[in-house]
């Protein structure tokens, strides 16, 4: 059974999960963005949402961690908490 590890950063508009995104793509550290910027509680923890398999997450964010390419960053991906910027850290089919 597939698993996988990610890492995310959820905020409440486009605009700002761009923002992140531009700021990650000209090399700020995820980790640092995510304990500053998300509103999820795993920012704390540099937006490490652990191990897990299909199905265990909304639609949307299943489906980004399990077709996109490991090791780079994803998004805006608009679920109904906010828009997430996700890196699928690590993954096994």
């Amino acid at each position: 059974m597939a698993k996988a590890s990610a890492r995310h950063i959820l905020v409440s508009s486009e605009e700002e999960c761009l923002d992140l995104k531009k700021r990650i793509d000209e090399g700020e550290d995820f980790g640092e963005l995510a304990a500053a910027h998300s509103s999820c509680p795993s920012g704390q923890r540099g937006g490490s949402l652990g191990s897990f398999g299909p199905g265990q997450m909304v639609p949307e964010f299943d489906t980004a961690v399990f077709n996109g390419e490991v090791g780079v960053v994803q998004g805006p991906v608009k679920t109904d908490f906010g828009y997430h910027l996700l890196e699928v850290t690590e993954r096994t089919d």
